[in-house]
């Protein structure tokens, strides 16, 4: 993969992660790997630090995939938060985890299931809890 973006979490988002992959069979983990470094990667701030233009858990993003260039909208959502809802994304899930963190005009690259690879670029962040006052969603 090529040299990645930096990414930031908050850090409410960062402990309710960790606590989720601490919670997951030991097994399942390793699907998880590349979730797991970026987590050790990334730039920590308190929600309210959070700049308008970043991915945090709950966002509603408009991304796209390269170099297709499908573009979609979607709710990034912890595991719990998956009701069948089409326009719902699991962080667990590999667009999911590639999402998180990243700011608008971001791309990274980011490993298909597949064995492939996929570029993501964040277009725009339509709602995100940080900047609609929800600091303890």
């Amino acid at each position: 993969m090529t040299q990645q973006p930096s990414i930031t979490l908050s850090s409410l988002d960062l402990d309710r992660l960790e606590h989720l992959l601490d919670s997951l069979p030991r097994e399942a983990l390793a699907s998880h790997r590349q979730l797991l470094a970026e987590l050790e990667r990334a730039n920590v701030v308190e929600p309210s630090q959070v700049p308008p233009t970043l991915v945090t858990m709950n966002s509603r993003v408009r991304f796209r995939v390269e170099p297709e260039g499908r573009e979609f909208q979607r709710t990034l959502v912890y595991p719990s938060g998956m009701d069948g809802d089409e326009e719902k994304i699991s962080v667990l899930a590999p667009i999911g985890s590639a999402l998180l963190g990243l700011s608008v005009g971001d791309s990274i690259a980011w490993p298909t299931p597949k064995g492939g690879e996929m570029n993501v670029r964040i277009m725009e962040i339509l709602y995100q809890p940080e900047a609609a006052g929800e600091m303890h969603r």
